[in-house]
């Protein structure tokens, strides 16, 4: 039976396309595997919180791509850690209870994920130029979203028709006619039993635990089909028979810019950044009375600006690219003047760090400060390694090098738990005044707290008993605190074990404790 064509719903390079091998069993086997993996998910995610089951749908998903995959060609160990790297991710979401850095968790676990089904369908993912990656990702996102309509087309050609299954079945027929009568029976024996010894019925119970309420069925239907669906385009990816060239075609040279032209903007540029640096040296890194000069604190001084100056350093970042790319001749002077705005944008990056470090110090933390921290950082390798890489003449994997700073920088913040960091600050500095500076601000903005999640209850639950007194804030905390336990004890959503969550766990500790004590109403 001659195979089917599978149509990508993203756009791809023209000379790649993809479709079933010769053996269309295969969409059988897809399709198979991802009503399986609908099923599964509807119990993973249905009316319950998130945790451990979203690794557990990731790492189910991994297998399954792994297994539906041609054995030829082999996958590229340039994208070996894609699948590891997607799965660590996803456990991290089970192991936060930081609603931003989870949200940025699941989001990361699912591109690597696409990334790594696309590689175990043959497809090279790391080694292509960054925007041959973005390509492939934008191809990776339609098949997912469209990818069931040629799988289910193929498994259904794949069918034997109906009047040969009983001829096809042998032996198996009797024992699932045997299966169907006997279920019944071993659920109304297995429900006596349990009336009969409650040790017997706390192992069932133990075993059985989920119960499925039929006014469930239609929601559960739902999401077996939307995960469902969505399984059959990833597994699709990963079972296609793609073809691409040994070598990619070279590009067309494609518009290019004067060399006069690229340094002229260059060293236009370069010149503000010059006066702008010169400021800092006087104001910021020299520490001159910015009060006489301005009319502002240092705080105030240091505060007008991070931002605008994290936006400067990407434009900057961008422009140099874009000179060294478009450029009609890379010349040495191009090189070079390039490099010098790329040492005055890491001073222009020096001089956002200060001023977020003298406003955090001055006011706290809070999680858009220790994000702009995290971009300040990206920023610093990202200068870094366009310095290297232009002195080398390895401009075009610029990206590549970016991604990987992105995702070590995710790692890292992960790792410090941003909630439980920020909250653990913000109450050090209630709890130690010396932490302030004179210019500073103390106490605890309890509301703002709250709002950051259950990473943040261990250190609000260890402060709350030195808010006793005139601060107002105490009664509050302590009512939203005992608000939350209750929803944390009385949810059954968030105590399903598939919703089981370490942050969430420790949160749920550390009020059962604070109610032990007496210290919430």
């Amino acid at each position: 039976m001659a195979s089917e064509p599978i149509t990508a719903m993203a756009s791809a390079p023209a000379a790649e396309t993809a479709r079933w091998g010769p053996n269309i069993a295969r969409a059988g086997r897809v399709a198979a595997a991802a009503v399986i993996l609908g099923a599964v998910g509807q119990l993973l995610f249905f009316a319950v919180g998130l945790g451990i089951n979203f690794p557990l749908a990731i790492g189910l998903l991994l297998l399954g791509g792994w297994l539906v995959r041609r054995r030829t060609p082999r996958l590229r160990e340039f994208d070996a850690w894609l699948a590891p790297a997607a799965l660590a991710f996803a456990a991290l979401a089970a192991i936060r209870a930081d609603p931003t850095i989870v949200a940025l968790d699941l989001l990361t676990s699912l591109a690597l994920a696409g990334a790594a089904l696309t590689a175990f369908g043959g497809l090279r993912v790391v080694e292509r130029p960054f925007a041959e990656v973005l390509g492939v990702g934008l191809r990776a996102l339609g098949w997912a979203s469209g990818g069931a309509v040629p799988v289910i087309t193929g498994a259904r050609g794949a069918l034997p028709p109906i009047a040969s299954l009983g001829h096809r079945g042998g032996p198996a027929l009797p024992v699932l006619r045997g299966l169907a009568i006997a279920i019944p029976l071993v659920v109304i024996f297995i429900a006596l039993f349990s009336a009969a010894d409650a040790v017997f019925a706390r192992v069932v119970d133990d075993v059985f635990g989920f119960e499925i309420d039929l006014g469930d069925v239609p929601g559960r239907i739902v999401t077996m089909a939307v995960i469902a669906w969505v399984a059959a385009g990833g597994l699709a990816l990963a079972a296609a028979d793609h073809h691409e060239p040994e070598a990619a075609s070279p590009a067309a040279p494609g518009w290019r810019i004067g060399t006069t032209e690229v340094v002229t903007v260059l060293i236009a540029v370069a010149a503000v950044f010059v006066v702008f640096v010169v400021f800092q040296a006087t104001y910021l890194f020299g520490g001159l009375d910015t009060l006489a000069s301005t009319g502002l604190t240092y705080a105030e001084y240091a505060r007008r600006g991070f931002f605008e100056l994290v936006v400067v350093a990407v434009l900057a970042g961008g422009l140099i690219i874009g000179a060294e790319r478009l450029s009609a001749a890379r010349t040495r002077l191009v090189v070079g003047v390039a490099i010098g705005l790329a040492l005055l944008t890491g001073v222009v990056i020096a001089s956002a760090a200060l001023r977020l470090r003298l406003y955090q110090e001055a006011y706290g933390w809070t999680e858009l400060r220790l994000y702009v921290l995290a971009t300040i950082c990206l920023l610093a390798i990202a200068a870094i390694a366009l310095l290297v890489q232009l002195a080398a003449d390895r401009v075009r994997w610029f990206g590549h090098v970016l991604t990987a700073g992105a995702l070590a920088i995710g790692l890292a913040l992960n790792l410090i738990g941003p909630v439980r960091f920020i909250t653990e600050q913000n109450v050090a500095r209630v709890l130690d005044p010396r932490l302030v500076p004179p210019n500073g601000r103390s106490g605890l903005d309890d509301a703002y707290a709250l709002s950051l999640g259950d990473d943040a209850i261990p250190a609000l639950v260890r402060v709350l008993p030195h808010l006793d007194g005139p601060e107002a804030e105490a009664p509050y905390l302590a009512e939203m605190l005992s608000v939350r336990l209750g929803a944390l004890l009385s949810d059954p959503g968030l105590n399903a074990w598939q919703a089981w969550n370490a942050g969430r766990n420790a949160a749920r500790d550390a009020l059962e404790a604070a109610d032990a004590r007496g210290e919430l109403p």
